[in-house]
């Protein structure tokens, strides 16, 4: 599927209401914009590192909520 034809998904009639209906993402993907290879290899690499990060913490719930914390904190300061 050409990635530029993609079409999220379609707005549907309900009974007094409208909804959004998804399409399915489960297709080989095709692009012409070498822009996207870039993208997806620098996601890629990100998310290894990610992957390697979470690996190196003990306990990764305390380290989350840690985070959580910390960031409150901040945000109450504004």
């Amino acid at each position: 599927m050409q990635i530029e034809k993609f079409k999220a998904g379609e707005l549907r009639q309900g009974i007094g209401y409208k909804y959004f209906f998804p399409s399915t993402i489960n297709h080989d993907w095709l692009w012409n914009d070498v822009g996207i290879n870039k993208l997806i290899e620098e996601a890629s690499f990100e998310l290894g590192q990610l992957n390697t990060f979470a690996r190196l913490v003990p306990n990764i719930d305390l380290f989350i909520h840690l985070h959580i914390t910390k960031e409150a904190v901040v945000s109450s300061k504004i």
